[in-house]
């Protein structure tokens, strides 16, 4: 510092600590943190309207499916370009296989999917009544997406076939402690939900220890003789 500092710069025809002093008064402190400028990524938008980055989705607008961004990538957020124009931005994920969404990025009937969560399916059941609140409700017991896909089929059908039948369907499925979708449509379509039940079967929906309470043969053919 002693030598170099004094010694007259090649290119400036100056000694540094000369310029030095006369920068000093202009020279501000070093943030404690250092800036982040992020690193740039070049991403392709996959079908399900996500790029990904790091083992972790962010998600696009859905008209840019099969389209190629850039993503700037800082240590909190993610921000994704298209043709210099900002089109999505993110918190930065912070564990492998997560998956960071915006709702209105996907397409309308992803959308409307999504809008028909575990809560929208539980008051629509109960609306139809309460076997269809129940059985809905054992579908979604697991907490697993493909059941509330199901629970959703399960409340369509009431559009076709309607309340009074759907809520009769659920009733015989939970009957023989099948409460899935593929059962209640099954009954629908074969009219089995218009055969009556006796007090007894009645009784067995909601008791302790029902589970199993009717085979499979009873389910789809009441004549059959009971053991």
């Amino acid at each position: 510092m002693q030598q170099a500092g004094v010694r007259v710069h090649g290119t400036t025809r100056r000694a540094p600590l000369a310029l030095f002093e006369l920068e000093r008064t202009q020279l501000q402190t070093l943030p404690a943190v250092a800036p982040d400028l992020g690193t740039w990524h070049k991403v392709s938008v996959h079908r399900d309207c996500h790029v990904a980055h790091d083992r972790v989705l962010y998600s696009v607008p859905f008209t840019l499916v099969g389209k190629t961004l850039w993503m700037r990538a800082t240590d909190s957020t993610v921000f994704l370009y298209k043709d210099h124009q900002l089109v999505a931005s993110h918190p930065r994920g912070q564990r492998p296989g997560q998956s960071v969404s915006v709702r209105d990025h996907l397409p309308p009937a992803a959308r409307q999917f999504f809008a028909h969560d575990r809560a929208w399916c539980l008051q629509q059941a109960r609306e139809v009544g309460a076997a269809c609140a129940e059985l809905v409700e054992r579908l979604l017991a697991d907490r697993i997406l493909e059941r509330v896909r199901a629970a959703q089929g399960v409340l369509r059908l009431r559009d076709r076939f309607g309340a009074a039948r759907l809520e009769a369907a659920c009733a015989r499925a939970l009957l023989h402690a099948s409460p899935y979708y593929r059962t209640v449509k099954t009954i629908l379509t074969g009219g089995f939900d218009q055969q009556p039940m006796d007090a007894a079967d009645v009784a067995h929906i909601h008791a302790p220890g029902a589970r199993f309470a009717r085979s499979a043969q009873l389910l789809f053919n009441p004549d059959a003789p009971r053991h």
